[in-house]
């Protein structure tokens, strides 16, 4: 196969110069050379010339007979032969020896010898000839100088001729090379920088024709794929844009689907009202046409369908509960992720009621939170489909957002049956510690009421009536003092006003005087401790209605350097060392019990006939700020928990 040899712009350039190169250094040599001959031949002449007037000098030596000088005379003119005939190339000087040239050199030659042998070596006796044979010798001498002038003349007519085609080839060399660069440059040049032109006016239609395969050929292969991808990106820029435009679309679209259901699951109340709202947005979403929402038991045996949308009654009431296996449906802990389940490529018994629905794809997505499966969420189409990977990305996120709010809920349960269950334990413990206390004693007046009755002792029945009449307002009072209690709220920053609200009550309900006093500026106690400090103070004042027969009472708060509260009254007192408490009077030992769980002490000053006084001492304050969660939590369950003590 024959190979097309492509010459490049350089080649090209060298190919057109080099003849005219060649010719011009012809030319040169050529004209150095005839400048050469024609130095030889003038210096010939000279030296010719300069050999007539050596044959006057000595013709006027013999005529004269002044002979002193003939001999060097003679060889002077001898030497000038001798160069005349060999030439001196360092001068230069050389004869151009033709035929003419030659005899007439040799004619000059014979005279010389004549001459010599007449006039110079001979005696003559007459020197009448003498001028006649000199003429004749210079005579011979001039034609023979004519005979070189002759070839100086031919000479000169070719150095002319040399100069005149030097002078032509330069301007036909300057000529071709002038058009040869115009044709291989100059218009390539143009015709890219007029496609330029053209491309930035936005006419990506332009193109550069491809005239030579050199450098310009590739340049212009170049130019014309870089305007036919810029045209094939110009037209593509719509259709990119749209498709840019359709790819944000969708994105926005997700997002504003994550925001739904994320809004969805921080408003909902309810498991059932998220499980209806959560169905019937992820099937607008996916584009389904039925959704299942089924919540699994604890091992994962049984799946509960907790809301359906888009789905047969006769399908939602049949799969209402079904067992792991009985369905493809319920596997969620089998399937790692979303899969796709093609209905009519499996086993109709176990897809039957999908089958009779018309369904023709599953897409079964876990609900899982960490690592448990919480349930799944099933999407039916009546159609074959399989999600896309941004698609199942997005219905993974909604799900494990589904997650999020189904254990919220659970744990809002929970939060809210812990609080119902310490409020329960709260209002046990308080009935234990107080109404419970007066109807033990109660009882026991009525069984001695029973055995008076028996024995008719009616002193006896009067006195157990009288006390079962006071056990009765106790019991009475207890009760208004629970409810009172039960009323009154802590403040987190300040507990003056719960405590101003517990004395202004106290006042109301039992007649007697009160006093709050609040010194210093300390740091604010936490609900926690709030809550316990007040039940104190609660018990004090009940201690103080009930047994101290007082007409006034105070309370005296100190915030500095340690909190420091003290209930005292002016009632009848008693002695701590004789009269202990019994187990009709557990107001001691109750509060006792609280200040112990909040790291607090008790103290119980009394002196009889002159009141007593109730000392709480908090160890350190804590605000709540720099509160500790968990020791909150132990408090709170400590409030919960039942006192286990006897009437």
């Amino acid at each position: 196969m024959a190979h097309t040899r492509h010459w490049n712009l350089g080649a090209k350039l060298l190919i057109v110069g080099t003849p005219f190169l060649l010719l011009v250094f012809i030319a040169t040599a050529a004209t150095l050379w005839v400048s050469w001959q024609l130095d030889g031949g003038a210096a010939a002449v000279n030296e010719a010339g300069r050999m007539r007037m050596q044959s006057y000098r000595m013709s006027l030596s013999v005529g004269t007979g002044e002979t002193s000088q003939l001999p060097d005379q003679t060889a002077e003119f001898e030497r000038s032969l001798a160069t005349l005939k060999k030439g001196d190339p360092e001068r230069p000087l050389f004869v151009p020896w033709d035929v003419d040239t030659t005899q007439r050199f040799a004619v000059v030659e014979a005279d010389w010898a004549q001459y010599q042998a007449r006039w110079i070596q001979g005696k003559p006796a007459s020197f009448a000839a003498l001028r006649t044979d000199t003429v004749a010798f210079a005579s011979h001498i001039d034609a023979f100088v004519n005979s070189i002038e002759v070839h100086i003349s031919q000479w000169m007519a070719l150095l002319h001729l040399l100069q005149m085609s030097m002078l032509a080839s330069v301007i036909v060399g300057a000529t071709v090379l002038l058009y040869t660069g115009y044709l291989f440059v100059l218009e390539p040049v143009g015709q890219l920088k007029e496609a330029t032109e053209k491309i930035q006016s936005g006419n990506f239609d332009a193109r550069v024709e491809r005239l030579s395969s050199d450098e310009f050929g590739t340049l212009a292969d170049g130019f014309n794929g870089m305007a036919e991808h810029l045209q094939s990106m110009y037209k593509n820029l719509e259709s990119k844009v749209a498709e840019k435009t359709l790819l944000l679309h969708e994105k926005s679209e997700r997002l504003e689907s994550l925001y739904e259901v994320t809004n969805l699951v921080a408003k909902a109340t309810s498991l059932d009202a998220l499980a209806q709202d959560f169905t019937k947005s992820i099937a607008r979403i996916s584009h389904a046409d039925g959704v299942a929402l089924r919540w699994s038991s604890q091992g994962g045996e049984r799946h509960l369908m907790l809301a359906a949308h888009g789905l047969p009654a006769a399908m939602v009431d049949a799969e209402q509960c079904i067992s792991a296996g009985d369905c493809h449906c319920g596997a969620a802990a089998v399937y790692a992720a979303l899969s796709v389940i093609p209905i009519r490529d499996m086993a109709p018994k176990s897809l039957a009621h999908c089958t009779k629905a018309g369904f023709e794809t599953l897409v079964t997505i876990p609900v899982r939170l960490h690592a448990h499966v919480m349930g799944e969420v099933d999407l039916f189409y009546h159609a074959r489909t399989s999600p896309m990977p941004a698609e199942r990305s997005l219905l993974e996120a909604l799900s494990s957002h589904l997650a999020s709010g189904m254990e919220n809920l659970r744990l809002n349960a929970l939060e809210k049956e812990a609080a119902v269950s310490q409020e329960r334990h709260l209002l046990a413990r308080e009935l234990h510690d107080s109404i419970a206390q007066s109807l033990a004693f109660l009882k026991i007046q009525v069984q001695l009421m029973r055995d008076a009755l028996k024995t008719q002792n009616a002193a006896e029945v009067a006195k157990i009536l009288e006390e079962i009449d006071a056990g009765v307002k106790e019991s009475y009072g207890d009760v208004r003092e629970l409810l009172l209690h039960f009323r009154t709220r802590t403040n987190t920053e300040d507990i003056e006003p719960a405590l101003a609200t517990t004395l202004q009550k106290f006042e109301h309900q039992s007649g007697i005087k009160t006093t709050l006093s609040m010194q210093g500026q300390g740091l604010p106690l936490a609900p926690d401790v709030q809550i316990q400090v007040l039940h104190i103070v609660q018990e004090a004042l009940s201690n103080v209605r009930k047994h101290a027969r007082a007409s006034q009472a105070w309370l005296d708060v100190r915030q500095q350097p340690t909190w420091r509260l003290e209930v005292r009254d002016d009632g009848i007192g008693f002695n701590p060392e004789i009269d202990r408490p019994n187990e009709t009077h557990v107001g001691i030992r109750i509060m006792t019990e609280r200040a112990q769980r909040i790291g607090a002490s008790i103290e119980v000053i009394s002196t009889p006939s002159r009141g007593s006084s109730v000392i709480l001492t908090l160890a350190t304050p804590a605000h709540p700020s720099t509160n500790n969660p968990a020791r909150i939590e132990n408090v709170q369950a400590g409030m919960a928990s039942p006192t286990h003590s006897t009437a």
